[in-house]
């Protein structure tokens, strides 16, 4: 499937998907409906193991919002667009299925909320990074400010938002931004590596641990330690833990169905 600005391939259970605005791929209301629509049927696709976001080209994962767009926008229309943005930006984040940037350029605004959103960041060694939206008299409006303070902190999130200045693939790994960074030829083929890796794995365990995570990181110690005891049970319960355990004792590799 491919919408006017979204390319999709299907790869050894995992999806691989283009956002195709080029040179630098920005995001507007047409596209945020296409990943939206496209996310929801990734969902329910029992073939899809796992998936892969880049950009189209080598300058750009994502530059940010379509300025054009919002310039042109009125607060009615400001808040509708922040909606689906948000929406789109949340439904990536829950995903039952493990989401891989591949971040083949510049992560800048919402290129960055976007990349923030996903479970795991590859980055090019020549990628750039940025929240430049106070230069424009706005801030954030995708949850920067909320998932960016939860990887590198308080103090190091707003240097970040107040100065808006750009910093490179090497501070961004140091930060934990991104998982790793690789040469600019292999951040697409190190995403796929990475994402055929989760496929070969428990979907439901990778499920649990997701949801363990994410639930577990916005609440206190007691209440995650029973959000995760709640996810080992269910994933305990399944045909794929019976399936694991033999294997091992079997001393071969396991096949998981996701069940």
């Amino acid at each position: 499937m491919n919408d006017a600005f979204l390319q999709y391939k299907f790869e050894d259970k995992v999806a691989i998907v283009t956002l195709n605005r080029p040179p630098v791929n920005p995001l507007n209301t047409q596209v945020f409906q296409e990943l939206l629509a496209l996310f929801a049927e990734l969902e329910v696709n029992d073939e899809v193991r796992a998936v892969v976001l880049t950009g189209s080209g080598e300058k750009a994962f994502v530059a940010g919002a379509d300025i054009n767009e919002m310039a042109n926008l009125d607060l009615a229309g400001v808040h509708k667009m922040n909606k689906i943005s948000r929406t789109v930006f949340t439904k990536i984040e829950t995903l039952t299925k493990p989401v891989i940037a591949a971040i083949n350029g510049l992560a800048l605004g919402g290129g960055l909320e976007l990349a923030l959103a996903c479970d795991l960041r590859i980055s090019s060694d020549k990628a750039k990074f940025a929240f430049p939206e106070v230069g424009l008299g706005i801030i954030p409006g995708g949850g920067g400010t909320q998932r960016l303070q939860k990887i590198v902190g308080q103090g190091i999130a707003k240097e970040l938002l107040y100065f808006g200045e750009m910093f490179d693939a090497q501070r961004a790994l140091s930060l934990h931004i991104v998982n790793k960074v690789v040469p600019a030829d292999e951040v697409l083929s190190t995403a796929k590596d990475w994402a055929k890796k989760l496929a070969s794995k428990p979907p439901i365990a990778l499920q649990m641990i997701k949801t363990a995570v994410n639930a577990g990181g916005n609440t206190d110690i007691e209440s995650g330690l029973t959000i995760e005891s709640a996810c080992f049970v269910n994933a305990f319960s399944t045909e794929d833990r019976k399936e694991g355990l033999q294997a091992f004792v079997e001393k071969r590799k396991p096949v998981y169905v996701g069940r």
